[in-house]
């Protein structure tokens, strides 16, 4: 009946009409338009090459002099000059103190006069068992006077010879009284001055000389270095290069590189038990005298060359939760794929890397924050600037092997 009203009256009509396509109005805003696909992320890459690098490794160590010389008195007495200047070069042979000479040329004077005492009675004596002898055959002396002269002939001449090694003795003495330098070098501070009275090989030094034109550095290895260093050499892993393996550079307390290379001279065969290491010794030459012992410093000792080094910028490395390395390649079809990595150390500002990668690889080393694995990445234009990975130059200083 309402019905047959609506359709009647023509102005209910219309306005059922209008309420209804207000209603299909307003469920039609509801409905969202078709979401466009997402855009393909783009990403940078670099392709994993080889080079070829030396490894070195960085040990902290102390500068100590090429030769010590402590500077003793030989003799008892007083000291009546010192006769250099503190603080200065001195050569070997100069003098350095002057002890008093007099007891010691009184002492020459009394031993050469005894000998010479001995020396005259010998002619004499020799001349009587010259004579008891050429009488003992015709019998005109008995045997046991020839015997009493010879023994005195023998006893004549060894107080000769005594009294010649105490005037030796004397003069050697006399010859202390003049300290000189042992060696060349600089040096140090005087412990004593005029009037001071020393004794032979007494504790105290007077004085230290200190060779500095050349200087040792001795630095320690840990044996799990050295252990792992000869395993890479035996697999075939590193190279030694002859002759130049045994240079070494030298970082000073301000990082910067001492001018002139080292040469490593021996490892030592003990292992300190304390810290677990061996000592290795490098000498410098120094002739600025710009190192000076006790210095601490950085020696980068070379492990070997390695042929086929592949090198990723450290960007380029992630870790998972447990902190393992890994990073990012695209495939050929261009999608992304975990990488697992063994990283061996830091070189420069790059990782060389044991094991997971191999020679045109493409690693991401831009836009890694917009990869997934198994998603697709669309490769950005390389730049002019863009260098293979792994084949950085520079020189070849890294740091000690992580574990």
């Amino acid at each position: 009946m309402r019905l047959r009203n609506i359709v009647c009256n023509p102005i209910a009509g219309w306005v059922v009409l209008f309420l209804l396509l207000v209603c299909c109005g307003l469920t039609g805003c509801d409905r969202k338009p078709a979401q466009a696909p997402a855009p393909i992320p783009e990403v940078g890459v670099m392709p994993v090459t080889t080079r070829k690098i030396t490894l070195t490794t960085e040990l902290p160590g102390r500068t100590s002099a090429y030769r010590i010389a402590e500077i003793r008195p030989q003799v008892n007495g007083l000291i009546l000059k010192r006769l250099f200047t503190e603080g200065q070069d001195v050569k070997a042979g100069q003098l350095l103190y002057q002890i008093d000479p007099a007891p010691f040329q009184s002492a020459l004077d009394n031993a050469r006069a005894a000998l010479g005492r001995a020396d005259a009675n010998v002619p004499a004596i020799r001349l009587r068992v010259q004579r008891f002898h050429d009488l003992l055959a015709d019998n005109a002396v008995s045997r046991q006077d020839y015997d009493d002269a010879f023994a005195a002939m023998k006893q004549a001449e060894a107080d000769v010879a005594y009294w010649k090694a105490t005037v030796g003795t004397a003069q050697i003495n006399l010859g202390y009284t003049a300290v000189k330098a042992p060696i060349s070098g600089r040096i140090g501070k005087s412990n004593v001055t005029e009037g001071a009275i020393v004794t032979a090989y007494q504790p105290l030094a007077l004085a230290s000389i200190q060779q500095l034109d050349t200087i040792y550095v001795d630095v320690s290895q840990s044996t799990a270095e050295l252990q792992r260093l000869k395993r890479r050499l035996a697999d075939g892993r590193l190279n030694q290069n002859g002759s130049d393996q045994r240079k070494v550079q030298l970082l000073l307390e301000d990082n910067s590189i001492n001018p002139v290379e080292g040469t490593l001279q021996f490892r030592d065969v003990t292992v300190d038990a304390s810290t677990g290491s061996v000592m290795l010794r490098i000498a410098f030459p120094n002739p600025d005298m710009a190192l000076l012992p006790g210095m601490f410093v950085r020696a980068l000792v070379k492990e070997g060359v390695k042929e086929d080094a592949i090198l990723i910028p450290q960007q380029a490395v992630l870790r998972d939760p447990k902190g393992n390395p890994m990073a990012l390649i695209v495939s050929e079809d261009n999608k992304v794929a975990q990488a697992r990595l063994t990283l061996d150390r830091p070189f420069e500002d790059q990782w060389l890397v044991s094991s997971g990668l191999k020679p045109g690889d493409r690693i991401i080393i831009e836009g890694i924050q917009k990869a997934r694995p198994g998603a697709a990445v669309r490769i950005a234009q390389a730049g002019a600037d863009s260098k293979p990975a792994g084949n950085n130059p520079g020189p070849a200083k890294t740091a000690a092997p992580s574990n």
